[in-house]
């Protein structure tokens, strides 16, 4: 499945570094186990804004969208210190901090996903993109704080709920929808799914060692 070359709008693309940063340096702020000052929280708060739309472009071959337009870095390190100074306010509002890490997931599936295939890429190939984005920056953010990879965690749901959404972009496109559509049901998609998770407790079967049943018998007889 192929599209024709779209343009992500630029607005589209700083919506989601900007609410990326935000989250990230939020986290940063709320990590018990650790003592980091100001500058640290927006270090990594830039860094989670600015992570997915790095790992997008480097997979897709392009020149890192951050480094060709001006606008990126100020945007990140605004909605960082945005976020440091919204810490206390989102850490009673629960809901709130739910909604801005579930759009960071389904904004850059459907980015990363949306300019994937208007470069010509194969659909699963272009859906690996949108998905690595989606995840990309939280996973920049927890190696930063020396944190446990959040989407390879029990319970945190990050790469399903991307998937859905890049599934969800790939049925739209195939009905007969436009890209600009489709984008959108994909970001729809993919932050319900994460908020649900979220709030409903869905996750995957963890897994588990696994013995065989001769080996426990024997171990059990002696």
């Amino acid at each position: 499945m192929t599209v024709a070359p779209v343009a992500i709008p630029l607005w589209a693309d700083l919506a989601a570094v900007a609410i990326g940063s935000m989250q990230g340096a939020i986290f940063a702020a709320k990590v018990d186990n650790h003592r980091i000052d100001l500058l640290g929280v927006g270090v990594v708060g830039t860094a989670t804004g600015l992570g997915g739309a790095f790992i997008r472009d480097i997979l897709l071959n392009l020149s890192p969208a951050a480094l060709t337009n001006n606008w990126y870095l100020p945007v990140a390190v605004i909605a960082s210190m945005v976020g440091m100074v919204l810490v206390r306010l989102i850490a009673r509002l629960e809901a709130l901090w739910v909604v801005l890490d579930a759009l960071t997931v389904g904004l850059y599936a459907a980015i990363g996903m949306t300019k994937a295939l208007g470069i010509g890429l194969p659909l699963l190939p272009a859906m690996f993109v949108g998905v690595t984005a989606a995840v990309g920056g939280s996973a920049l953010r927890d190696m930063l704080l020396g944190q446990p990879v959040a989407m390879l965690k029990v319970g945190t749901r990050y790469a399903v709920a991307a998937v859905a959404g890049t599934i969800a972009l790939a049925a739209s496109l195939a009905c007969g929808a436009s890209v600009h559509v489709a984008a959108l049901v994909c970001a729809v998609v993919t932050t319900a799914m994460r908020m649900c998770a979220v709030w409903f407790g869905w996750s995957l079967p963890e897994q588990r060692s696994w013995t065989p049943s001769r080996r426990r018998a024997s171990s059990s007889s002696t």
